[in-house]
């Protein structure tokens, strides 16, 4: 077995590579460029990247282009199934449908009109990450934190909007500072199954104090305090059924725990535009008994 501090250091320069991937997924992204962000031979690289993530390098890569793709699809009326294709590197529009299908069972047009997240992210169950976030969750005892809420109710992909509101709140009232006051979001639901219409969410501030009267809709919340598992998700918010999945499905069935009745919530540690989304840190908390 590997000293640790040599382990660490592999560990570090395949996470510089992932970085790199994601950071450029309209960019040179062969073994032979990859191989030298590792700063590892060529000769080699392919294998010793498979077996650290668990699939090739050309199957990550393509992946995490079909992932993008996906999200933009479902996101952007105006973003067409060409505009998708050559951003994910494909020649074509029928090539890039092809792989499309292959991956989530539907084609473009069909999955832009009715994501299936469920599917999506069984496509995206990558060992290596499964494994990471094993090992990467904690239990901590979490303190009461009185809020300052909005509650967003609609789909999910209107989020936005509401969470724009919530700044204006926080802008205009003084209250709840971003500077110096945590900011937290509570899903009551999974947004992949639940009903669009059905869907709701809390965008919460840290309060020290009574809300004000406000015409924004701003009331008070609690999280109650409780033992909770809690593992960080690194990027975009959008993507982060990558990190709570694994949770539920390897971590809490070995782990002898048992879920307690609140929803699990999200610590956002990075403040936007200041920091570029697929940089984002989010603590995702999830109660237990």
């Amino acid at each position: 077995m590997p000293d640790m501090p040599t382990h660490l250091a592999y560990t570090q320069r395949f996470n510089a590579v992932l970085a790199y991937i994601e950071a450029n997924l309209e960019g040179d992204l062969s073994v032979k460029t990859l191989g030298h962000v590792a700063n590892f031979s060529a000769f080699h690289f392919h294998r010793q990247f498979t077996a650290f993530v668990g699939v090739p390098v050309s199957r990550y890569v393509q992946l995490m282009r079909l992932r993008r793709a996906a999200h933009r699809l479902a996101a952007a009326a105006n973003y067409s199934v060409l505009d998708a294709a050559l951003s994910a590197g494909f020649e074509s529009p029928e090539a890039f449908s092809r792989a499309f299908r292959r991956a989530f069972g539907m084609t473009p047009s069909a999955f832009r009109k009715a994501p299936n997240w469920q599917v999506w992210n069984a496509v995206f169950t990558i060992p290596h990450f499964s494994r990471t976030i094993t090992m990467q969750v904690r239990i901590v005892d979490f303190a009461e934190v009185r809020l300052a809420a909005l509650e967003h109710c609609g789909a999910p992909g209107l989020v936005n909007e509401s969470v724009r509101r919530f700044i204006q709140w926080r802008m205009q009232s003084g209250q709840s500072p971003v500077a110096s006051s945590r900011s937290f979001g509570i899903p009551y639901g999974n947004p992949d199954t639940t009903p669009p219409e059905q869907f709701r969410f809390a965008i919460c501030g840290e309060m020290h104090e009574a809300v004000e009267p406000n015409e924004f809709g701003v009331h008070e919340r609690v999280i109650p305090a409780g033992r909770c598992a809690v593992v960080r998700h690194t990027g975009s918010p959008d993507h982060i059924g990558e990190t709570i999945y694994p949770v539920y499905r390897d971590w809490l069935p070995a782990s002898g725990e048992e879920l307690r009745d609140h929803p699990l919530f999200f610590h956002y540690l990075s403040v936007y535009p200041e920091t570029p989304q697929d940089q984002w840190q989010t603590d995702v908390y999830v109660p237990l008994q």
